[in-house]
């Protein structure tokens, strides 16, 4: 369904300008994404445009492309009106041709004169560039348009177009930082909600049919499944069968799409009882600090790389503290011995997808020539290791995971002795994780953190709880 609200014109206007600019000739083919069934045709899974395509054209509705023709100067928006079949179903809808003059297009054609055009333009020998796709009906619509085999799509996307997308996609304007604080402001009511109405005795699923229907309920959905567990180690759980029980912690990983679809992307660990228990509080606190170490260190120039790297070892010097882990911090992060506890990356890009323009390479996006991604264990799970800069949008979510299966291979191997104290970690290995998570805008002068302040340190989540 069509947003009820709509940036103006002059900004996909302005848009597509600009990426217009970064090329002298052929043709850049933008592909919308199609419906896509759950288990019978007509049955779909709820609609999620391509987020290039909602970026540079704007119109959230199935069945669309967009064809932008340097050489002849025009963009063409191609799509099919609704038959009197369809209309009996959905009711009237605007036309193509509307839709598009909404966004500052005003030559529109079938979707059938998409394959003709496309055809003369390769006959022509003239560039088309498009970007990978991710789905298979996508795959399978580009090898119809273009005639490359399937398995060689991947292999002819224009990694200039890539680059250019990424290089504008990644600097968020004003209209989109209103956009993502919205979303943000959503996903901070989804979070009060669960940690207000968590109780001993219910279902997971009882919390999470609440927190998706806030979202829901505030106009727009949620940006990616929610994580709702009291196994906070696993960690992207999506199982919400288990009980809520005096003791358990609630590991909640939630956030909103506003109506133009931009994402929130907050997490929370709450106790079910009204308090956290020592431990617990203990190692929330471990968590609290380094995510306090990492917001700190946010600033232009400054590789988030490094920045997961201060906050791992912050990590590593509160877990020392508790006798869990020993010997130097420093050295412990340099040896990997850390991603015992700390398995994934301290944060993404986030915008108008969650993990932002991952579906054009998390190597283009995350990294650069300077800069490659390791293939280490848990440095290779960091999607965000590049120079931060003005504009950019990103999480920072530091947490410990006590995963027992991974203890016990470790302890079996005798990896990073000198650091582990295998003993000490064994009496916990029930103990679960903790994650807690906010979203920011790097600034000329460090960062802000977007969105209303929702409680954070681990007295104020038990206020809460109380």
């Amino acid at each position: 369904m069509e947003s009820n609200s709509k940036f103006e014109a002059q900004v996909y206007i302005h848009r597509r300008k600009v990426l217009k600019e970064q090329f002298t000739d052929g043709l850049i083919l933008l592909m919308g994404n199609n419906e896509s069934s759950m288990n019978f045709r007509d049955n779909w899974y709820p609609f999620r445009q391509d987020s290039s395509f909602l970026y540079y054209v704007g119109i959230d509705t199935p069945e669309l492309a967009c064809v932008i023709d340097l050489d002849e100067d025009q963009e063409i928006v191609f799509g099919d009106d609704l038959s009197m079949d369809h209309i009996i179903w959905t009711g009237p809808l605007p036309s193509v041709a509307d839709r598009a003059a909404q966004v500052g297009i005003s030559q529109t054609d079938s979707l059938s004169a998409l394959h003709k055009y496309l055809q003369t333009a390769r006959q022509k020998n003239r560039k088309i560039r498009f970007l990978p796709p991710y789905r298979a009906d996508r795959e399978e619509q580009l090898h119809q348009l273009l005639g490359i085999p399937v398995s060689q799509l991947n292999a002819n996307f224009s990694p200039e177009l890539v680059n250019a997308v990424i290089a504008q996609r990644s600097y968020k304007s004003a209209e989109e930082v209103s956009q993502m604080e919205q979303a943000v402001n959503i996903s901070n009511e989804m979070h009060r909600l669960a940690i207000q109405s968590a109780r001993p005795g219910m279902k997971e699923f009882e919390l999470v049919g609440q927190v998706r229907g806030k979202a829901i309920s505030s106009g727009g959905d949620i940006a990616y499944p929610i994580i709702l567990t009291i196994n906070g180690q696993t960690l992207h759980n999506h199982y919400y069968g288990n009980t809520l029980s005096e003791g358990d912690m609630i590991l909640m990983d939630a956030g909103s799409e506003s109506p133009l679809h931009y994402a929130g992307d907050l997490t929370r660990t709450f106790p079910v009882s009204k308090k956290f228990s020592s431990l617990q509080k203990d190692m929330y606190n471990i968590v609290y600090t380094a995510y306090q170490k990492a917001v700190d260190a946010l600033h232009p120039g400054a590789l988030f790389r490094d920045i997961h790297l201060l906050a791992s070892e912050e990590l590593v010097k509160g877990l020392v503290g508790l006798g869990i882990m020993k010997g130097d911090p420093k050295e412990a992060v340099a040896a990997g011995a850390h991603t015992m506890f700390f398995q994934c990356g301290l944060g993404h890009m986030i915008g108008l997808d969650v993990h932002d323009m991952e579906d054009l390479g998390e190597q283009f996006v995350g990294y650069s020539k300077d800069l490659q991604k390791s293939t280490e264990f848990g440095l290779k799970s960091l999607r965000l290791g590049k120079a931060l800069e003005p504009g950019f949008t990103i999480t920072v979510e530091p947490g410990i995971y006590i995963i027992p299966e991974l203890i016990d291979r470790w302890e079996a191997d005798k990896q990073y002795t000198d650091f582990i104290n295998y003993p000490k970690l064994q009496e916990i290995r029930n103990f679960g994780g903790i994650r807690v998570e906010d979203n920011f805008l790097i600034t000329d002068e460090g960062s802000q953190k977007l969105g209303h302040y929702l409680p954070l340190n681990a007295d104020e989540i038990e206020a809460m709880r109380s």
